[in-house]
């Protein structure tokens, strides 16, 4: 897995910079079960303050709901053997929805977890029902 960060911000307190987040972020991968952590290839974790507004729009997103991250590409299951290398795909992680829903740093970094495993999933190809049923929605 790859992971960079993609914007700056002012730094504030430590609960407030883009680093800790970061950080949080690369503990919450790092936990991860190493069986899943091996069967991910070609796959970057980006994190970004906010979704930009055209890809709530193209989503068809409701801009009173948080979006907390986002899979972009195919997943597994759809990739045809022989087809052409596909691009990285990517897992957008968002800060600042992330920050407004959660009360402090524990919450935070459960809510990153949770965000983080619901785009893995979609990347080995679940569907937003079946993720439902698995209480990752």
């Amino acid at each position: 897995m790859i992971y960079e960060r993609r914007k700056k911000i002012n730094r504030q307190s430590k609960y407030e910079s883009i680093k800790y987040f970061e950080q949080l972020v690369a503990e919450v991968i790092e936990e991860l079960p190493e069986r899943l952590r091996n069967k991910v290839r070609n796959l970057g974790i980006l994190v970004e303050e906010e979704p930009a507004e055209d890809l709530l729009l193209e989503l068809g997103h409701d801009p009173n709901e948080h979006l907390l991250g986002l899979y972009v590409g195919t997943p597994l299951p759809e990739r045809a053997f022989g087809e052409e290398p596909y691009l990285p795909d990517q897992i957008l992680i968002f800060r600042k929805p992330l920050k407004r829903i959660c009360k402090n740093r524990q919450e935070l970094r459960e809510q990153i977890r949770i965000t983080v495993i619901h785009e893995l999933a979609h990347y080995f190809g679940f569907d937003e029902e079946h993720l439902e049923k698995l209480g990752l929605d």
